[in-house]
């Protein structure tokens, strides 16, 4: 089964940082005509609001983000970030068991690295995300526009090389931390921005049970779960296969989205 889901490249992808220059020139304004304690009270906020749409994962300030199915069925749409990695066939072996799907957010140069384990997603029918070229995880959300294309456009060829013909569709950002440079890359590649609506910290958490804990929180018809695979703690495997059984247990399927023009 698949979910259609409308599928949003950014359209206007300097519309946020020319707001934000004219809202400069608005503080100037409010700075020469009301004095310094308004003027910098204006410019903090206006620097806040820039902030918090960059770290925020789900703010849609400088581009739009999926973060749920537009769908009331049980199913949710499992996504699983950072590979491919030694996890990789495990994973592909737990979804075959349990008759799931998933949709894998790749790092270019992992997946340079391991072409096989790319194919061998697509092959045994789940999906390939766009997850960056090198996942600078401390740095993504302050990179600039050269900086950031590389991410993005760089990754996007390698992506496309490693699997001609198949249709690149979605974007993740990296920590799901999105600045104003990514909307122009993610325009030019026809790519749409996903985030999630139920994590569980699966990257830095250990115990599965508190990772499906936190995950059953936002547990609803149409979630986007987020998961990982290659965690430094070693047990991504025993965690997705704790998850698999629960979400089984609880009625939900996991599908892929089918893409739908708007």
């Amino acid at each position: 089964m698949t979910v259609p889901v409308p599928h949003r490249p950014p359209r206007h992808p300097a519309a946020a940082l020319w707001l934000f220059a004219a809202s400069q020139l608005g503080v100037l304004g409010l700075w020469l005509w009301l004095g310094w304690p308004v003027g910098l009270t204006a410019l903090m906020l206006s620097h806040w609001t820039m902030l918090w749409g960059t770290l925020n994962p789900g703010s849609a300030l400088f581009s739009p983000v999926l973060r749920r199915l537009p769908t009331s069925e049980p199913v949710v749409w499992l996504t699983i970030d950072d590979g491919p990695s030694v996890d990789t066939e495990a994973m592909l072996d737990l979804l075959d068991a349990h008759g799931a799907k998933a949709t894998f957010f790749v790092v270019a140069a992992r997946a340079r690295a391991q072409p096989q384990l790319l194919a061998q997603i697509v092959r045994r029918g789940h999906g390939v995300g766009h997850h960056s070229a090198s996942h600078p995880s401390a740095a993504f959300w302050r990179l600039g526009p050269a900086a950031m294309r590389r991410e993005i456009a760089d990754a996007d060829r390698t992506l496309r090389e490693l699997l001609p013909g198949y249709r690149l569709q979605w974007f993740r950002a990296v920590v799901g931390m999105a600045n104003p440079f990514v909307a122009r890359s993610l325009q030019r590649c026809g790519l749409a921005r996903v985030g999630w609506s139920a994590r569980g910290f699966d990257a830095v958490t250990a115990e599965p049970e508190r990772v499906l804990a936190r995950i059953e929180r936002g547990l609803a018809p149409g979630a986007i779960v987020l998961m990982h695979e290659g965690a430094g703690h070693g047990r991504s495997v025993e965690t997705m296969a704790a998850l698999l059984a629960r979400l089984r247990a609880l009625g939900y399927r996991c599908v892929l989205p089918e893409a739908v023009e708007r």
